[in-house]
This record gives C-alpha cells, structure tokens and sequence, in this order.
C-alpha cells in the first residue's frame, strides 16, 4: 500500500510543469517512450499495474507512435516479445510492473537467453526510499533474473535513463544477443527532468560483443577442410543472428560439403537444398547422425554443441577433427574439443574461409547420406507421412500444410513431440520462419510466441503448432487475440498425452504411465468464447479440407487435429547413447 507521502510526492510532479525555461522537460516515464522511439520500437507487449503505472500513464498519449499489446499473463508478453524479435530480427520489448509481474518474466527470460534473442524488459519497482522494506510488491527483481540476463540495471533516477536505455538496446542485440532486464523505481519514473539529446551506444568500455577474427586460424581451417574426404557441417542458429544466411550458402556450395541443422538453426538455408541433409540430434535424421561418427572433418558454425545433439560426448565425433566457428569464445572447447576454434561473426568469418577452401564435390561421400536417408524413408518417413492405419498421425498434418504452403508459412512450435515432428518435416524456404523454444524447452511458449511473430511479420502466414498439453498452459492468450486480432493460426495436435513424457515412460520405464494421461476441454468452444473461429477434425477425410479453411481463413482461427494416441517420433537417440546408436524404431 503506498503511503500518504508516497501520493503527496506523486501529486507534486503531477502539478509541475512540462514545459521549462531550460528547454523541454518530461518526466522519467516520458524519458524512456523518447528513447523507445529513437531506438526504432513500434512494438510492446506487456501487462500494466501499480508500480509501472507512471510509464503507462505517458504512454496513453504516444498511442499514434508505439503500439502496445495488451497480453493476458507477463509469461505471454515476454514470449510475445520473443515471437517478435525472432521473426522481425529486432530486439522484442516487454512491460511488466514489480513483485508479481516481473518474477512472471522469468521463464521467458531464461528462455531467451539460452536461445540468444534480444531483448529489452522493463519492469516497474517500488519508490526508492521503499527498497528493502519488503514494501507491497516489491522483490529483488535484480538479483532474482541475474542468471538469465545478458545484462540488468535497476534506475532509481530519471538521469540515468536515457543512458542506460541506450547500453540495454546494443546489449541485447551485439554479439551474441540476449535478454537485458531494466528495473525502474517509481519515483525515477515520476521524476521531471530535462530532456537529454538520446544518443543510441555502439560502444561500452571492457564489453567486446564481436571478438578479433584471427586470419592463421581460418587459414588452418582452411587447410584441414581443403584435405578431408568427408568433411561435415553442422549449422545452428548463429547464421541466422548473424545474417549470414547467404555467406553459409555460398560457403557450402563452394566447397560441396553436406550439411545438417539443430532445431535452432532450420532455415538458415531451404529444406530442399541439395547439400541440405537434415536435422541433428536426439529427433534428427538418422544420417546426420550416424556419419558424425564417421566424418573426418566436423565443422560447427553457430552451434554450441549442445548434449541433445551430440548425445554421450565421450563417444561423440571421436575420429573427426573438429572446427568449430562461433562468436562467443566461451562456447568453443566447452562441451567438444576443437582442433581449431575460429572466433568472430559468421558472417565476417564465413566469407574468408570461403576464399580459401577448394572448390569441391564429395560425391561419394554425400551418397553414404543419401543411402541412409532412403532407410529412414522406408522405414520411419513414409509409414508416418502417409499412414495406412486409421489413426492420423501429426506428420502426415505436416505434409499436408507443406503441399498447402508450399514452404512460405512461419510455423511457430510449442514444446513436445509435435515441436519434434514439425521441425522434421515442415518445410521452410525463408529464413526466421521456425520459431521454438530449444534450449529451455518451454511448453506455454507456442500461443504467445506466434502472436508476436505475427505482429513482428504481418504479411507471413502464422501457423502455431501446439499440443494438447501446451497448450493449456498459456490459453488465456486468446484473449490477447480476441482484442487485437493478430490472425494467428492455431493448430492443436490432441493426442489425449502429454506425448514425449509418455513416449519416455514406455520406452525406458516399462510402460508405466504416471500422469500423463491429460484430459482437456472443448478447444473449438473455449476459441468460440474468444470470438475465434473454429473446427475439430478427427477423421483423415476431412483434414485437408480443414487445413484449408483455416489457413485461407480471413483472421485467426482453431483446428484441433485427433492423432493418434500411442505414436512415437522416431529416429531417436535414447539418452546416453551414443548419436551412431540412433534408433529407427
């Protein structure tokens, strides 16, 4: 509850004047939108309350300047956030107020950082003379979101905004970009200074976002790709941070060197590419993971080897030189020993190797791909694409949206086994168009998550992937639909489990299943209630037809999709195993 000196002081700014003799004065509140604006934001996504309600209250007259999403749960807003930037390539904005709302960020905060998606969080606190009182809402927001920040600052005065907005946008976005969380007391939101010029930072002493490109170890790079007979990429989401979409392309096309893909890192090129060969990991395709066994020369760009792709590291890539090309320093020899480690921006990197590597085709080795591709199409691919059974199952809904969207769709996933099937068989032709929760694995993220893709690629078609089970988590998100109208398709894949727990307990914990069977209500009734169109499809018949309509549907729209119950995602690399004992069934 505040207190009587609390409104006192809050009445006296209220009555001072904007305008001073000094030039234009405003206060910390005002301050932050200016720099908000001067920083190219259009956007915000977040949920006001008591401690964040000056910045509000100014933000009711720069409606004609930034649009602001009114999101149902902080959860949402900052996933919200993360949908956007991943799909716009700017840094997601979020508001939040003290207590309650800020700790609500952050699953969304370690979300982002271990997926390295900028973002700038601002969060309300209590007066400065109340910290430490255990006031109405007040925590130690600061403390609490220390390990899943990039960087955190909290202003208990209005001179410091500017400056410190400045830091957190080129924090977020440099280097390896990442979540930064500024916490603002409410007397420096109320508090009437004059207007500084905002000068946006590029620089901060003893911060290094881009480390010294090194020219030997590129040429040593060089010469190990130069001799391999079967050299190996592995690319993840780093060349899509980086922009470096097209010197990726012309670094594999030029040295003809297959190529496969974490989760994070799917579009980079298109699915159909010839050097293309797939998706890594636990889930992946069943060659890519079997030949890093065999490779000679494994050569990670933007990856950082994380255990869901190289499975038992002792017996991960053994044979295989390994180079290993990241911006971040900490992330080469953490998890797999480099032979060479090329540091820097793939995009600055990439283009010198290039120049230096032979033109080549591994024809023979590119085959031994293909040979093992056909074995997973015989036996896991086709029976899951094109079943015979009379259960449907969630890839042969994937092939459909790929014969419908022919690859042009954004597919936002949730997490489960439909996040597994859609990043094996959607097909993307554009980079930023596979939004998921990878590192963290956050259910709850698909609904909020595409609303902000959306919002952050309007003329792209939307489709949210979700499960039964996710989707339950963040529901109240239609409400953020209902009132904005973000056309988002949702897709719930209803399998009556929640699918990849399931799958674990009867594969490795004899079938037991403890808690996983999952009851849900009327999808298609509960979207009606938010004004959104909707349909059930559960027989094969219909599902393409559904399909259809609701992808050429004018505004969002619901199907829920009965498949199967007991159907697994297959290859898969049971946990601690080695990637070469992938299994097809």
């Amino acid at each position: 509850m505040e207190t009587a000196q609390d409104t006192i002081q809050q009445n006296e700014i209220k009555s001072s004047p904007i305008q001073g003799v000094g030039g234009f004065k405003g206060t910390g509140s005002q301050m932050l939108l200016n720099g908000l604006i001067e920083e190219g934001v259009h956007t915000i996504f977040g949920y006001p309350g008591g401690a964040i309600m000056p910045i509000y209250d100014a933000l009711y007259d720069y409606a004609d300047k930034l649009t602001h999403i009114l999101v149902r749960h902080e959860q949402g807003g900052i996933h919200a956030a993360q949908g956007f930037a991943r799909t716009s390539g700017k840094v997601g904005v979020c508001f939040a107020t003290s207590g309650p709302g800020a700790t609500n960020l952050v699953t969304g905060l370690a979300d982002a950082q271990i997926d390295s998606t900028p973002l700038v969080c601002i969060t309300g606190q209590v007066f400065a003379h109340l910290l430490g009182t255990d006031a109405f809402q007040e925590t130690d927001v600061i403390n609490i979101t220390t390990p899943v920040t990039k960087w955190n600052y909290q202003i208990t005065d209005a001179k410091e905004i500017p400056e410190v907005l400045a830091k957190a946008f080129y924090i977020a976005k440099s280097g390896r970009p990442g979540p930064v969380l500024i916490d603002i007391t409410k007397n420096a939101q109320l508090q009437i200074e004059e207007f500084p010029e905002y000068v946006k930072c590029n620089h901060i002493r003893s911060y290094r976002p881009k480390p010294k490109v090194r020219v030997e170890y590129i040429e040593q790079a060089a010469v190990l790709i130069n001799e391999a007979k079967k050299p190996f990429v592995l690319f993840g989401q780093g060349v899509i941070l980086g922009s470096a979409e097209a010197e990726f392309k012309a670094f594999i096309e030029k040295s003809g060197i297959p190529a496969a893909w974490t989760i994070m890192g799917e579009g980079a090129i298109p699915t159909d590419h010839p050097l293309n060969v797939g998706m890594l990991g636990m889930h992946g395709n069943y060659g890519p993971n079997v030949l890093t066994n065999e490779c000679d020369v494994l050569i990670a760009i933007g990856m950082r080897f994380d255990d869901r792709v190289t499975g038992r590291l002792d017996k991960y890539a053994k044979q295989a030189k390994v180079i290993h090309l990241d911006i971040d320093p900490a992330e080469i020899d953490k998890n797999v020993k480099a032979e060479v480690g090329v540091w820097g921006d793939c995009k600055e990197t990439l283009p010198l190797l290039t120049n230096l590597v032979n033109e080549n085709k591994h024809e023979d080795w590119l085959a031994k791909f293909r040979d093992y591709n056909q074995q997973e199409i015989d036996q896991v691919i086709t029976p899951e694409l094109y079943p015979d059974g009379d259960e449907m199952t969630m890839g042969e809904v994937l092939r459909n949206i790929n014969e419908i969207c022919d690859g042009d769709a954004i597919i936002v996933t949730d997490v489960g086994q439909h996040q597994m099937v859609a990043c094996r068989y959607a097909k993307f032709n554009n980079t930023r168009s596979n939004v998921t929760s990878g590192g963290l694995g956050t259910m709850g993220f698909g609904l909020p998550a595409a609303i902000g893709a959306k919002y952050g690629a309007p003329n792209k078609t939307v489709i949210a992937i979700i499960g039964d089970g996710g989707f339950q988590m963040t529901p109240q998100e239609l409400g953020t639909i209902m009132q904005f109208g973000a056309a988002v398709k949702i897709l719930i894949l209803n399998n009556r489990f929640l699918g990849m727990v399931r799958q674990w307990q009867q594969l490795f914990h004899e079938k037991r299943y403890s808690f996983v069977n999952i009851t849900s209500p009327d999808f298609v009734a509960l979207a009606k209630a938010y004004y959104i169109e909707g349909q059930m499809v559960n027989e094969r018949a219909n599902l393409r037809t559904a399909l259809e309509t609701m992808i050429n549907h004018e505004g969002s729209y619901l199907l829920e999709v009965m498949v199967g119950r007991e159907n697994n995602v297959f290859p898969m690399v049971p946990q601690g195993c080695s990637v070469s004992e992938i299994r097809l069934k």
